[in-house]
């Protein structure tokens, strides 16, 4: 269990999705700012917009606090996937800072299509993960190297931690917070978010849709 405070990053770049982000970082910032910093990092500091559906510049624009090359030591970062995960993916910046914060030890917890950024820098190698079931192949066509689990809600690789598709963003973050925090302050997160925590990794109810937006 934690009893240092954390400092959690957001990473925004054009096109992510909003629930992806925020779900989790809801989740964290219910520990209370005794517990936890949050800041949102992008390219550089700014704002950048966000998707709405498949126009990746239509939606509100979030506030990176920080770039790339002046952002604080994280230990967390949560990667939203959306409709910009796929230019993203030809990113070199945002890739190398992908590398970078992983070297650090930062643990890495996507989102959706976020795991496919992870997959692109070479992170997940070797290593389970999951993505948005919908659009799995694409995902999947990323990296070969990875060991894509079709059936699962979040899929825990101990410094990788990837997500099925949005809101599943927050049955991870509270499992990230239950790992650091232990079960009871997570169960505290959860009752104050009034929000119905799915406690399986390994129940994925959406499964059943797997690639039917993938074409």
């Amino acid at each position: 269990m934690s009893d240092t405070r954390l400092t959690v990053g957001g990473l925004v770049y054009p096109g992510f999705e909003l629930l992806d982000l925020f779900g989790p970082l809801e989740m964290f910032s219910l520990l209370g700012a005794e517990r936890v910093a949050i800041h949102l990092i992008g390219k550089t500091a700014g704002p950048v917009p966000a998707a709405v559906t498949a126009d990746i510049v239509a939606g509100p624009k979030a506030v990176a606090d920080f770039g790339y090359f002046d952002a604080p030591k994280l230990d967390v970062l949560i990667i939203p996937g959306g409709f910009g995960t796929f230019p993203a993916l030809t990113d070199d910046a945002l890739l190398d800072y992908l590398r970078a914060t992983a070297g650090t030890g930062t643990l890495l917890a996507s989102v959706c299509t976020g795991a496919a950024l992870l997959a692109k820098a070479g992170l997940l190698d070797g290593k389970r993960a999951t993505t948005n079931k919908q659009f799995f192949s694409l995902v999947r066509n990323q990296r070969d190297a990875v060991d894509w689990v079709e059936a699962a809600r979040w899929v825990d690789a101990d410094q990788f931690v990837t997500a099925s598709g949005v809101s599943a963003g927050m049955d991870m973050a509270l499992a990230v917070i239950a790992r650091l925090f232990g079960n009871d302050v997570a169960d505290g997160v959860a009752v104050a978010a009034e929000y119905t925590w799915h406690r399986d990794a390994d129940h994925d109810p959406f499964v059943a849709h797997l690639d039917e937006l993938a074409g």
